[in-house]
């Protein structure tokens, strides 16, 4: 009899542990406050030092001068008292005093000497003062800079990753403190960014090509279908019905898709030129344009910009459709003007229209968001048109503005950087 075969074993446990180290003695990290209260304690005692020293021989200095004798007795055929900071000590020779006058001489002198002293140790102390204070600004500037350079380092490469380089990392080395806990740890993130990135990139690709096959096959089956003459009417209607609702959901695919690949930043840029994206769109917008009623105008100068021309293209069909599609009945008219203002490229697109309440312009932004009706429901589009172009006019580095019109209509203002 055969013997049952043995049980599987257990996998291996990992021997990798994610969590940080632990030091054996976390009092002993060299973090940044014990860093500081030793520098600056340290610079405290040394600047007390130099300034007790300094003191010290002043001090002496004054204490040497004003141990000097205040007068010396000069001899010769008679018996004198001579002084040489005290004038009226002096002058007693001339004409003799009584000795309570002589005494009170020497106690001014004495008071004068004293005076002279202290007003020398006084300015000399405050110039030492003012010196120490100019040497310890200058180098307590200099630790400071040293000490925060690993945070100008963290910033730099916060700048690098909002350019849309999320491959670069910071990489901070130096002692385990605060600052290089806060570096790896924002490195850990932007690992999990740059994964989650390329995992929505990835996930793009998929989907577009998984939902555009079948809308395609949907759309050449129905094509096909309503070119065969023999067909009855009822299902050339039901096709004409089912081949409109195809193309809507290509439009919102295409729409969705473009407006995931725009939120990100734009890494490979090329000069483009938006007077010719806006021509290129007018020209794409001329026959809806016709069709209605509505003129096109406006002056376009040269404003190039760097960015993804295909997007930009975007940026500037989808304003013109709108103005075009939201107009009025008769003599409506769309203008379109592109210049440069203060160092930035401007694209204008203004149009005749319905009136529009200042308080439901940011709406219009909005996914699927559109004037009083918060549904797709009409044949205009799907509600995606401006909410693609705030995403690529961010995603270039700049910005759109709407503003109601007097009497109906919308003006929209894209600025972007060149």
């Amino acid at each position: 009899m055969a013997s049952a075969p043995a049980p599987p074993q257990a996998p291996p446990k990992p021997t990798w542990d994610p969590r940080r180290p632990q030091a054996p003695f976390p009092w002993l990290r060299p973090t940044i406050r014990i860093r500081l209260t030793l520098l600056y304690g340290g610079m405290f005692l040394i600047a007390g030092i130099l300034l007790l020293s300094i003191i010290y021989l002043l001090a002496a200095q004054a204490i040497s001068t004003g141990n000097q004798p205040l007068f010396k007795i000069v001899g010769g055929t008679s018996i004198r008292v001579s002084s040489d900071n005290c004038p009226a000590i002096t002058a007693i020779n001339s004409s003799p005093l009584p000795l309570s006058d002589f005494n009170d001489a020497i106690a001014h002198c004495v008071d004068q000497q004293r005076q002279a002293a202290l007003d020398n140790l006084l300015s000399r102390s405050l110039l030492a003062l003012l010196g120490l204070a100019v040497i310890a600004f200058a180098f307590g500037y200099a630790m400071a800079g040293r000490v925060l350079s690993p945070l100008g380092r963290i910033t730099r490469t916060a700048r690098a990753v909002a350019g849309s380089d999320l491959s670069r990392r910071i990489e901070l080395d130096g002692p385990d403190d605060e600052l290089k806990e806060l570096a790896d740890t924002f490195d850990d993130m932007l690992e999990r960014l740059q994964r989650a990135f390329t995992a929505q990139q990835r996930f793009v690709g998929n989907a577009s090509h998984e939902l555009r096959t079948p809308l395609a096959i949907n759309r050449t089956l129905l094509e096909v279908q309503l070119s065969d003459p023999e067909a009855p009417v009822e299902l050339q209607q039901l096709g004409k019905t089912l081949l409109a609702t195809n193309e809507r959901s290509e439009q919102l695919v295409e729409g969705l898709l473009l407006l995931a690949r725009s939120d990100n930043q734009i890494v490979e840029r090329k000069p483009v030129d938006l007077a010719e994206v806006a021509s290129q769109a007018i020209d794409q917008v001329h026959g809806e344009a016709e069709s209605k009623g509505v003129k096109i105008r406006g002056e376009r100068r040269p404003a190039v910009v760097q960015g993804n021309g295909v997007l930009l293209e975007r940026i500037a069909l989808n304003l013109v459709q709108n103005a075009v599609r939201y107009n009025v009945p008769e003599d409506g008219w769309v203008e379109v003007a592109t210049e440069v203002q203060h160092g930035q490229a401007v694209l204008t697109v203004s149009n005749t229209g319905p009136v529009v309440p200042a308080y439901e312009i940011d709406n219009l932004f909005e996914p699927f968001r559109r004037l009083r009706t918060e549904r797709t429901g009409s044949d205009k589009g799907v509600g995606l048109g401006l909410s693609i172009v705030r995403s690529v006019a961010r995603a270039h580095g700049g910005h759109i503005v709407a503003q109601p019109r007097e009497g109906g209509g919308l003006v929209m203002r894209v600025t972007l950087p060149l």
